[in-house]
């Protein structure tokens, strides 16, 4: 990973934010891999993870990385059970790279 930054909310100027349905959704974290691509994380608890709210994140989310063409990665956390899915998911546009 080259550099990762902790997105900052409702500040749409400075951060990095995809419009949802009613509002803007400010991911939690935004990296830049090494090979270029954009990794966009945004953690949920497990409390909040199945609510509509997050449902549109992750959905709005996911449309995003497939329109890159390839540049760019979200991954939706669901508690800390799934910190794994970070690594798994850098490891596999990794190996796309090398």
């Amino acid at each position: 990973m080259k550099w990762w930054v902790r997105n900052l909310d409702r500040q749409p100027v400075h951060s990095f934010w995809l419009q949802t349905s009613t509002d803007r959704f400010y991911p939690d974290f935004v990296c830049q891999l090494i090979d270029g691509r954009v990794l966009v994380v945004e953690y949920k608890g497990t409390d909040r993870s199945t609510n509509d709210d997050s449902k549109e994140k992750e959905r709005l989310g996911q449309l995003w990385a497939e329109r890159s063409g390839g540049r760019c990665l979200f991954v939706m956390v669901k508690g800390l059970e799934e910190l794994a899915k970070i690594a798994a998911a850098v490891a596999q546009i990794s190996s796309r790279a090398g």
